[in-house]
């Protein structure tokens, strides 16, 4: 998940306020990426229990195989603030 404007719930000033977020795997290939996190995955996201508080923020489901990955987390059209990338182990694929 890339987390923004739920941030200033916390008091988190200059939050990110539209995060974007990638995958790429070990060689940069972008594998997955993500805007506003209800526009795909929506279904599957909300079963983890842990889907991001406002629509605006991303999130990526994906399997991964063993082997070393980047998330990148940015602000749409370029946009800064303060961003939070959190990454789930949800176990194996059901």
């Amino acid at each position: 998940r890339a987390i923004g404007p739920s941030l200033t719930i916390t008091g988190i000033e200059n939050a990110l306020a539209d995060p974007t977020l990638e995958l790429r795997n070990g060689n940069g290939v972008l594998v997955q990426s993500n805007d506003n996190w209800k526009d795909s995955q929506q279904a599957a996201i909300e079963a983890t229990g842990i889907p991001p508080q406002n629509n605006l923020e991303a999130a990526i489901l994906a399997p991964l195989l063993t082997g070393s990955y980047t998330v990148i987390a940015a602000g749409k059209d370029g946009s800064t603030g303060v961003g939070l990338i959190e990454v789930y182990d949800l176990g194996p694929p059901q």
